[in-house]
């Protein structure tokens, strides 16, 4: 466990302690090198009294939807990268004993490859970032980058990638992240808010223009997609006309119609507490826009891997006429896997005790312009938060025959640079440059330790395979 004192976030005034320059939080940062050297980033032993990560992951199903468990674990089983992508609560304990600088970031708490995307935002902007926050919490900037060299590792050998092309991926990662931070450190804390990983960016960085053709096409194509998925898209893709009305299509055991409770109360009559409390969440402005509309069908929907079995129903809604759809997912926000290695003073704007708060004003400070529905309220006893759905988003399936592995690198370049703006936005951009350094020392020791961890995940998930075989966990056979 690690204590924290977040930082004050009250209004400075003239009397307050003169602010360190960025000359002096570079060389604090530097000076941090002595307590924690770089190089013992990359030692990973086992713990001798390791706990089972199958029991691990039997205790966080008795909080879980029991219909849905079998689900999870047969997603987990597909391959070592699937388990890493479920597998938070087992790494937070592996990796939060090791030595940290004490510097602390809005961690996201879940930090892998397939947890980066597109979204759009307020204004339409197309933009990569972190897209997955159900873990967010104030931590150590370690815990995730840890967590993101050892995904590339683990993602490279379920693409074929060789020894050497994912340790290269590793060193894109942290060399991307040390130079961004290098660069966000010289910024007034203004334009660093309003930095974002645009889409004209991105196609004008070089790290785009050395991509061969065919991944420079895939790129595009991404992009031309995310903008394309609007809630009319996700309106033909999702719904079917049922006399003149549209109904959500069920696909058993993951989409799910609701029409009543178990009482056999309508659903919309159910949820609308929590609607009303999720409203009460939002500016006044978007709480206009969205009484606009009303609730026309609500379904239970399995999304992700980690998250199986958390509650999650997509609640489709009409505006001005069928032409006009607006889809909203309703998600369960249980405590994040970090919250008990982190002992955080904290101001409660950061961190509430409500836990869909806690995941909104986590996004809001990792991604900076998230989703203007984004919201959090409370029903039985049970947090969620709300946002879109599938709004201008879209991201990149690290899938054998749809991913090239020469490509992997060149992907991960762009993740560090992402994870750089949201540990730079939520944490002292400067002292953590001033650790990382310009060298690769970081680099050195984090191929050591996302080899090892990579290791450490495949012997996991050979664990959850013997327990398959041997009936101590259900699987489902859809999923």
């Amino acid at each position: 466990m690690i204590a924290i004192q977040a930082p004050d976030h009250d209004i400075a005034t003239p009397n307050s302690p003169r602010p360190m320059s960025v000359a002096e939080r570079l060389a604090a940062g530097k000076a941090l090198r002595q307590t924690v050297k770089r190089s013992e980033h990359g030692i990973y032993p086992p713990a001798a009294n390791r706990e089972d990560p199958v029991a691990i992951l039997e205790a966080q199903a008795q909080t879980r939807l029991p219909d849905l468990v079998p689900i999870r674990y047969a997603r987990m089983l597909t391959s070592p990268f699937a388990f890493l992508r479920g597998s938070a609560a087992i790494m937070i304990r592996d990796i939060a004993p090791a030595p940290t600088t004490g510097l602390i970031v809005q961690a996201c708490g879940d930090m892998h490859l397939s947890n980066f995307g597109v979204f759009a935002s307020a204004e339409r902007n197309l933009m990569f970032a972190i897209n997955d926050f159900d873990e967010t919490h104030p931590g150590a900037w370690e815990w995730d980058l840890k967590r993101l060299v050892a995904s590339a590792v683990v993602a490279g050998r379920f693409l074929g990638a060789d020894r050497v092309l994912c340790e290269a991926a590793v060193r894109s990662v942290v060399q991307s992240y040390r130079q961004h931070l290098q660069e966000y450190a010289e910024m007034g804390y203004l334009e660093l808010w309003y930095t974002y990983i645009k889409e004209d960016e991105i196609k004008e960085d070089e790290l785009l223009q050395k991509l061969p053709d065919e991944s420079r096409r895939r790129a595009s194509r991404l992009f031309l997609k995310a903008r394309n998925r609007n809630h009319l898209q996700v309106l033909e893709k999702m719904t079917n006309l049922v006399d003149q009305h549209h109904h959500i299509i069920e696909s058993p055991p993951l989409v799910m119609r609701m029409e009543t409770d178990q009482d056999g109360r309508p659903i919309t009559e159910v949820i609308a507490p929590l609607m009303q409390d999720y409203l009460n969440s939002l500016n006044a402005e978007r709480r206009f826009l969205l009484s606009r509309y009303r609730i026309l069908d609500v379904a239970r929907k399995v999304v992700g891997v980690g998250s199986v079995g958390t509650r999650c129903w997509v609640v489709y809604l009409e505006g001005k006429d069928h032409n006009d759809p607006l889809f909203l997912q309703i998600k369960e926000a249980q405590p994040s896997v970090l919250a008990p290695y982190a002992q955080v003073q904290h101001d409660n704007r950061l961190l509430d005790d409500h836990q869909g708060q806690r995941v909104v004003v986590g996004q809001r400070l990792i991604q900076g312009a998230p989703d203007i529905f984004l919201g959090w309220g409370t029903l039985q006893g049970i947090h969620y938060y709300i946002r879109q759905l599938r709004d201008m988003k879209g991201g990149v399936k690290l899938e054998p025959g749809k991913f090239r592995p020469a490509s992997l690198p060149d992907y991960c370049e762009l993740c560090g640079w992402a994870l750089a703006l949201a540990h730079a936005d939520s944490g002292d951009g400067a002292m953590l440059a001033g650790y990382v350094g310009t060298s690769e020392a970081l680099d050195d020791a984090l191929v050591k330790f996302a080899q090892a961890y990579a290791d450490q995940t495949e012997r996991d998930h050979d664990q959850l395979v013997a327990a398959a075989r041997q009936g101590r966990i259900p699987v489902a056979d859809q999923f």
